[in-house]
């Protein structure tokens, strides 16, 4: 027999976890494991369907209720009676819950149902794209997308006005009846979903005219958000209550929105440090001298020291992306030295004639590297040039 999931553990939270801490962890790990973000990846996508299959479980009351009984009893849920007797027969889990909630007060069957009004709408996931300055910089962008709005006409009753409906006059507002029941186990009482009013507890008298009674239309929402300095690809926000309307009146679901920042002609982002290539004149490198560099809001003057090599990198402190969080990052710079094209008869003589002049300096260097590795190895790469 194979073991059963521990759905708890799956979703990393308490057996006694609260329906929204459950709903919390299952948003995190899905996003995490989500088929978009893992092509290919096999194990993110087993573990993205155990997330599910925990959260379909966990998130209903009655399969919740009945899947902790199993798991404090294992192979309990298939059972054909007590002691091999005959007046048991199918062992479901309602089954279970039925004959149980007589000896704990309706333990297992009680406060199962819910109503309507308690439901939370189903959250909506959308992808915003940003300029790599907006994402650095922060902005706010206005957007609008097509989801099931709450109706105004009703106010989300479903009953025209937001006035025509009445207490349900079978469950007395409850959204559930209670079902009395004997059997030769002692009386039984079971909670079960009021079927005149759905669960809702109120019966419409008359349906709103323009959700049909559903309490929510399908329509186009528009919405703003402030984007704070520092997002980058994969962060997120959640929007309140700008999801999925709920039926009867429920709590919406939450919008979340995913970044997807583009690249920069010249940046290229590290965490909150941003990394660029810095061209500089030859003379520039070989003697020194100022230049204008950008940063995400300006340019400020970085002084090239003489005898910069090409590759050579520099950390300029606070430069880079502010974060409320996280303060202030660094602007990394790697020097890149531009050799000249092209140049005329005269100028090439110039750089001979400098080379040269040079050639001294550059020969002495080398016969010491050549001592040195004729010391070491017995080998003399370099000799000095007739």
């Amino acid at each position: 027999m194979a073991e059963k999931k521990n759905y708890y553990e799956i979703l990393g939270v308490d057996k006694k976890a609260t329906p929204e801490e459950i709903k919390s962890a299952y948003r995190k790990l899905a996003m995490k494991y989500h088929p978009d973000r893992n092509q290919g990846d096999e194990v993110a996508a087993e573990k993205f369907k155990e997330v599910n299959e925990a959260h379909e479980t966990l998130s209903d009351p009655d399969k919740r209720a009945a899947y902790d009984y199993e798991l404090e009893h294992p192979g309990m849920s298939g059972f054909g009676g007590f002691g091999g007797g005959g007046g048991f027969q199918g062992g479901g889990f309602e089954d279970i819950s039925d004959i149980f909630s007589s000896f704990f007060g309706g333990g297992f069957g009680g406060g199962s149902a819910r109503s309507a009004r308690s439901e939370v709408g189903e959250d909506i996931q959308r992808e915003m794209s940003l300029s790599f300055m907006d994402a650095a910089k922060g902005c706010k962008k206005t957007f609008s997308y097509t989801r099931n709005e709450p109706c105004g006409a009703c106010r989300g009753t479903g009953a025209k006005n937001g006035t025509e409906y009445s207490t349900c006059s079978r469950c007395q507002g409850k959204g559930v009846i209670q079902q009395v029941q004997n059997t030769m186990f002692g009386r039984t009482i079971r909670q079960t979903v009021c079927p005149d009013c759905g669960g809702d507890g109120r019966s419409i008298r008359e349906k709103c005219p323009d959700c049909k009674g559903k309490g929510y239309q399908r329509g186009e929402t528009t919405v703003t958000i402030d984007i704070p300095a520092g997002v980058n690809t994969n962060s997120y926000m959640k929007k309140k209550g700008y999801g999925q309307a709920a039926r009867g009146g429920g709590t919406p679901g939450d919008l979340i929105i995913v970044f997807r920042v583009e690249p920069h002609k010249i940046f290229v982002r590290d965490g909150f440090d941003l990394k660029m290539d810095l061209p500089v004149s030859f003379k520039t490198a070989a003697l020194g001298g100022t230049v204008k560099v950008p940063t995400v809001d300006d340019t400020f003057d970085f002084t090239v020291p003489e005898g910069t090599q090409s590759g050579q990198v520099f950390t300029i402190r606070g430069k880079g992306i502010r974060s409320a969080r996280n303060g202030t990052g660094n602007l990394i710079l790697r020097v890149i030295v531009e050799v000249p094209t092209k140049l005329s008869r005269d100028q090439r003589k110039k750089i001979e004639k400098m080379d040269d002049e040079l050639e001294l300096k550059q020969q002495e260097k080398m016969r010491k590297y050549s001592d040195n590795l004729e010391a070491l190895y017995g080998e003399k790469p370099y000799e000095k040039r007739k």
